[in-house]
């Protein structure tokens, strides 16, 4: 009986062990010919060991099959004599299909795998590949520094990055966030003697990364790769210098910067303190978080669109930070880690404190039909203002088949402005419109909160998806400003109308959004998928403005002004239900869909009891094609159509008075705008024969596009603006670059042709008018270096632009030239001289009487001890002492010149102590 009951147990457990093993199916094909690769082998390896589990060979069909194979993970590696091994990641669980494996011959992938030792870089599917010691750099270089030299990279004076002629959006570090999204961070922050690798590729999106569906979606992305002992040490820099100076303040910089890596953790810290400008706070920092007060459109001088901040209705001072003097504290903390590649944490603090003062004296004129209106108007602006930030990031893989993000951060900023002005205005003969005299006081307070988080979920079924996200941003204002002016309207000019103000304006102003998403994906075929998608929103807003008067009986501000005091409310609803279709082959990729957008508006003007109620439906349509047509050269077309909706600022019915002549109104009747984009964009990068190409075309038109219409009393100059709907607003951008080599001369040369135009439609005393603005330009640079020599580039941009409105018969039309010089030659082992020259020009036009025209010349003189460890300099900038701040641009029917204060020459000495531990020193 016994020994028949260990039978049965034994019979149980073998039939057991036999119905938990599983078959795994494939196929393998050639990818250049879509056809069977016959007696390829398929075998499954243990991944703690590689050790051979079970293998099987491909039959005439290409296909293979592994029986009883026990459930869990494996390495699943496809190999055939004459193409390249193909290794994947794969988890057992039943019975599976693996998707079927294209294998790439030999000879094809040397042609696509391209290893060059003496150009240091190779380009790998649609990822290019720089071996960064390859790049001679200057000791103790920073990233920046390695980029210039990049083959296909630009970096410019600002420090703005493009590769392959399109912006850099993300800049990572072994494939993580370095400082937040900030790009600039990990570029100045980081050494170039640590990074093994720079890879550049165009990142897609979140989602599609996770679904492996292509949305169309990409960010062109560099990642930094470190070397394996940098990420075992420390380094750092601790660089002073100053001067002191006759007729200005005395400069001073000091940047002191740390890294420490240590496996899967990083830690950096960096403090910056300088009065040379060499902290530029963006306005675009707070768009994170929340909408920004009202923003200024202009057409730039090579025909590009510049949004330049003005003041808002929350109180805050604005910056200037291409001109003016700044004084600037900066510092910040990283911190990030991993653990069993499970779970990641980001931590990022930083504290930001600006002092910023500025002189300004501008001239504007505006045509209106055939009398013309001129303003002189000179200003000084100080602000003082800081900010604190603090973002992090958690990321868990719950299990195989489950993710879940969570972000989070928040800022806190404190502003205090204090401006002065006086403005005359006169006619076109010179009669007097009207003149005015003031100083405001701001004090604004900010507090803002953004939060999200997303859920992934995988499906054994390969390309089945579902993804929920939700987030939340919200942004708290208080601000409180004093306007004290003298205003004076003449009519004919005669003295009339006298208005002195003195007020007080209390703001509090609040926005909070809410939104989350939930996306399905499901594969109907081998090249073809389905999106479904559904997001759902709440916007709430409120700005409530109360004005008084001062009362001199009181001494107080306790006159309530009715005309400026509104409390204002508003409540979007907005459902988007989303369909999408996507196909995917090795070399064509197609997604197209629309969204519908359920729009439900509920606006409250709670001072005089009016309820703007309406419903709206909103369309978002989208669509990409890209055809790689062989390796490294691809045509992609896309379409979308984005519906936006007006701001609170726009629609609340609110009349903004700090300059009494210049007011604005807000429109509660505003309509959503909808923009229509296409794009066209062709890459063909050979990097074998040193020669790059990119081309891309850009056309917008809106229809129902907000646009300001000014009310223009002609007698008093008097302008009130107010934002309306209208059409016709059109604009195209096109732009190429060719880069190639010159082997006699060993030098790179770069052509970038583009042309700008935009037809824009301005209303003025309820009249519709169009202007159109054209601007073509040619860029051409040149580089040379030999290692240790020498380091040269030469580039010049000459552009043209042309304006024209049907206000007038009168064409605006100039020339534009900038010509740069960056060199650097090397002394011996320790010495080195680098200097910078750029010579500015501006043709004169009809409102002006000569040329805007400038030479810039910076000089510096280095010298290194103890294997580049120390490093003494000095430098002088704007060695002419012609960096003066004047600027001109045309655009409809304003043609305007602005002058500021810019730091002019100075003189610095400094030292810095570049150090890194004995691991980093390999």
């Amino acid at each position: 009986m016994r020994k028949l009951n260990l039978v049965l147990i034994s019979s149980v457990l073998l039939f057991s062990s036999y119905a938990q093993t599983n078959t795994v199916k494939g196929s393998v094909i050639n990818a250049d010919e879509n056809v069977p690769v016959y007696n390829a082998v398929a075998a499954l390896l243990n991944p703690l060991d590689s050790i051979l589990y079970k293998f099987s060979r491909t039959d005439a069909k290409g296909d293979y099959i592994l029986k009883n194979v026990k459930p869990g993970k494996y390495i699943l590696m496809v190999s055939q004599p004459y193409f390249a091994d193909i290794v994947q990641d794969v988890e057992i669980n039943g019975d599976v299909n693996i998707p079927k494996i294209a294998l790439l011959s030999k000879s094809k992938l040397l042609q696509e795998v391209i290893v060059n030792t003496g150009k240091a870089f190779k380009i790998k599917g649609d990822t290019t590949i720089y071996t960064a010691d390859s790049f001679q750099v200057s000791a103790n270089a920073n990233v920046e520094e390695l980029l210039k030299k990049l083959p296909g990279i630009q970096v410019d004076k600002d420090g703005k990055i493009k590769a392959m002629g399109e912006t850099v959006q993300k800049i990572l570090v072994d494939g993580e966030e370095f400082f937040g999204d900030d790009p600039g961070m990990a570029v100045k922050n980081l050494r170039a003697d640590a990074v093994k690798e720079v890879q550049v590729f165009d990142k897609k999106s979140e989602t599609a990364e996770f679904t492996g569906i292509d949305d169309g979606n990409t960010q062109k992305t560099i990642n930094l790769k470190l070397k394996e002992e940098a990420k075992k040490g420390y380094f750092g820099k601790v660089d002073l210098s100053g001067g002191p100076q006759k007729h200005i303040d005395n400069r001073y910089n000091s940047n002191l910067m740390f890294s420490s890596f240590k496996g899967k953790r990083k830690l950096s810290a960096y403090l910056l303190n300088g009065n040379t400008g060499q902290d530029r706070l963006g306005w675009d920092d707070l768009q994170k978080y929340g909408s920004l007060g009202g923003a200024d459109i202009q057409m730039d001088d090579d025909g590009s669109v510049m949004i330049s901040m003005s003041r808002g209705d929350d109180g805050e001072s604005y910056i200037d930070s291409r001109n003016g003097f700044l004084t600037n504290v900066n510092a910040g903390l990283h911190y990030s880690n991993k653990w069993n590649d499970k779970y990641s944490f980001n931590l990022t603090p930083v504290y930001t404190s600006q002092n910023y003062n500025n002189r300004t004296s501008n001239f504007t004129q505006t045509q209106i039909g055939d009398s013309v209106l001129n303003q002189n108007s000179n200003g000084t602006n100080h602000v003082n203002r800081s900010n604190i930030k603090l973002d992090g990031v958690w990321d868990l893989k719950l299990d195989s088949a489950n993710t879940l993000k969570i972000t989070a951060g928040t800022a806190f900023y404190k502003s205090e402005g204090e401006n002065s002005s006086n403005s005359v205005s006169t006619g076109d003969n010179g009669t007097l419109k009207n003149t005015s005299e003031g100083r405001t006081q701001n004090n604004s307070d900010k507090q803002a909160v953004r939060a999200s988080v997303i859920f992934k979920h995988k499906f054994k079924k390969n390309r089945r998806t579902l993804t929920f996200n939700a987030s939340y941003n919200s942004m708290e204002t208080n601000g409180t400003s004093y306007n004290k002016s003298f205003n004076q309207a003449y009519l004919n000019g005669l003295p009339a109308d006298i208005l002195d103000i003195n007020q007080m304006k209390d703001n509090e102003s609040s926005t909070r959004k809410l939104s989350t998403q939930i996306v399905y994906t499901e594969p109907l075929s081998k090249n073809y998928s389905l999106e479904l998608g559904y997001k759902l929103s709440f916007d709430n807003g409120s700005n409530d403005q109360l004005t008084h008067s001062f009362s001199p009986g009181s001494g107080k501000y306790d006159e309530l002004v009715d005309t400026l005091t509104n409390q204002f409310k508003q409540n979007i609803i907005q459902q988007v239900p989303s369909a999408k279709i996507n196909f995917a082959t090795k070399k064509l990729k197609i997604n197209a869909g629309a969204g519908v957008g359920i729009a439900s508006y509920q606006l409250e003007d709670i001072t005089f009891a009016k309820n703007y109620d309406r419903d709206y439906v909103n369309f978002y349509p989208n669509a990409n094609i890209t055809y790689t047509y062989k390796s490294n050269h691809s045509i992609r077309l896309s379409y979308s159509g984005d519906t936006r909706q007006p701001q609170i600022n726009q629609l609340q019915p609110l009349r903004n008075n700090d300059n009494y002549f210049y007011q604005y109104i807000g429109n509660p009747n505003l309509k959503p705008s909808f923009s229509n984009s296409f794009s066209i964009n062709h890459n063909a990068y050979n990097f074998i024969k040193d020669f790059w190409m990119y081309q891309s075309m850009n056309i917008n038109f809106v229809s129902n596009s907000i646009i300001n219409n000014s009310i223009i009393n002609l007698n008093t100059g008097k302008t009130i603006t107010q934002p309306i709907n209208t059409n016709g607003n059109f604009s195209t951008y096109m732009y190429s670059t060719i880069g190639f080599k010159i082997k006699k001369i060993d030098a790179s040369i770069n052509l970038s042709p583009q042309i700008n135009y935009n037809r824009g439609v301005n209303f003025i005393n309820n009249k519709k008018s169009y202007s159109n603005t054209w601007a073509p330009s040619m860029d051409v640079s040149l580089n040379k270096s030999k290692a240790k020599k020498y380091d040269v580039r030469i580039s010049n941009s000459l552009g043209y632009n042309t304006n024209t409105t049907t206000q007038n018969t009168t064409k605006i039309h100039y020339y534009t030239n900038t010509l740069n010089f960056n060199g650097k030659i090397y002394i011996k082992k320790d010495w080195s001289i680098s200097t910078t020259y750029e010579f500015y020009n501006q043709q004169k036009t009809v409102q002006s009487d000569k040329n805007i025209s400038r030479n810039l010349w910076n000089a510096r003189a280095e010298r290194t001890f103890k294997d580049n460890e120390f490093t003494l300099y000095i430098s002088v900038q704007d060695i002419l002492n012609q960096n003066v701040a004047i600027d001109r641009y045309v655009y409809g029917n304003v043609y305007s010149e602005s002058r500021n204060d810019r730091i002019k020459r100075y003189f610095m000495a400094g030292f810095a102590w570049n150090f890194k531990n004995k691991s980093t020193k390999k």
